[in-house]
């Protein structure tokens, strides 16, 4: 296990719309921000019946006979003047029989904020277990606003899973025998994906934000920009032409976005230049490829599933996303002698193709 990739990946989750473009406190967006993970008081849901949770459940799958688990939930507290600190709350190491035999409740307290986490495990085989983690916001409320129950909650909640001793599987790509078991599993306000060196089954990201398996920081991102809603490149070029009044408003605010501007000024011009259109993996014209569509949006998602592809070109859009048209390789109008190129060439994300040696 890595810690440090899983450290960095957790982190990006954690502070996601920590703030956001301008990064000056006075904007509307930043007055009501933290939409991602959070976990009310439990009488502020169920006074005000508008959507919000106050519990999150994870469940994945354990293989292993002999499978040792640790569990760690983090958190951001919001502090009455909107700066964050963030908590943990590490469960100690189990057996996954242990814990079967018997729900595991931890209560913690940071401040204000009051919480549980149980653990749970039910034997689905010999050498297969769902494990089940529940965070709830336990901290009394006795009424108020939002501004005021926002630093009752547990913002950008997350779940770390890693285990010794035996092995995670994949929700996301599942093998085949425990496909049914990976459908059955049931994940309220986050969702499980492996996490680490690409491989390895030692760890799961349980996170608001939804990430594929073996998620990664891209090496040319200088820091964290909180605001994933925009492109690095085109954001780091907006805060650079922020006013000279613009920024001395970041500069009174947070101390994480005073460190944002200090870190994008000072970035060279072949920094820069690394935040655009990076490709990564051989993905080139002329590459071959195997389909893996993920959004399964229409018929065509369904058919050429697993099937192998030629590249013909890599196009970006306006908002700068990676899409690959293809040519299939047993694609039929060849024998009827069609141009390729005219009518018989698919597009897929970048994310959505597999490179073959």
């Amino acid at each position: 296990m890595r810690v440090e990739t899983i450290e960095r990946v957790a982190e990006a989750l954690l502070y996601e719309g920590y703030l956001l473009y301008p990064y000056r406190a006075s904007s509307v967006k930043n007055r009501q921000r933290w939409t991602f993970g959070v976990l009310y008081p439990e009488a502020w849901c169920g006074e005000k019946k508008n959507g919000d949770a106050s519990a999150m459940q994870t469940q994945c799958l354990v293989r292993g006979a002999a499978t040792r688990v640790e569990v760690r939930v983090r958190f951001l507290e919001i502090a009455p003047s909107e700066a964050a600190m963030r908590r943990d709350v590490v469960l100690p190491a189990a057996s996954i029989d242990g814990i079967a035999s018997g729900p595991l409740e931890t209560p913690f307290a940071f401040g204000e904020v009051r919480g549980t986490v149980e653990l749970r495990a039910e034997s689905l085989a010999s050498d297969l277990h769902r494990l089940t983690v529940r965070v709830r916001n336990t901290t009394p409320w006795s009424g108020g606003g939002r501004e005021l129950v926002l630093t009752r909650a547990l913002a950008a909640a997350h779940t770390i899973v890693t285990v010794t001793g035996g092995e995670l599987v994949s929700l996301v790509e599942p093998p085949d025998e425990l496909r049914a078991a990976a459908s059955a599993c049931e994940n309220v306000g986050t969702w499980p994906a492996l996490v680490g060196e690409p491989g390895t089954k030692d760890a799961i990201l349980s996170s608001p934000i939804i990430v594929y398996d073996y998620p990664t920081i891209a090496p040319e991102s200088p820091g964290d920009l909180f605001d994933a809603t925009e492109i690095d490149e085109i954001l780091s070029l907006r805060i650079l032409t922020l006013t000279d009044e613009e920024k001395a408003a970041v500069r009174r605010g947070d101390a994480r976005a005073r460190a944002l501007l200090d870190r994008t000024e000072a970035l060279t011009k072949d920094e820069l230049l690394k935040l655009h259109g990076t490709l990564r993996g051989g993905l080139r014209v002329g590459a071959r490829v195997r389909i893996k569509p993920r959004a399964r949006a229409d018929v065509f998602d369904i058919v050429l599933e697993g099937k192998t592809a030629t590249v013909e070109s890599v196009e970006h859009d306006m908002e700068g996303r990676v899409h690959v048209a293809v040519a299939i390789d047993d694609d039929p109008g060849r024998d009827l002698g069609l141009d390729r190129q005219v009518g018989h060439r698919f597009f897929f994300g970048a994310d959505e193709v597999e490179v073959l040696a």
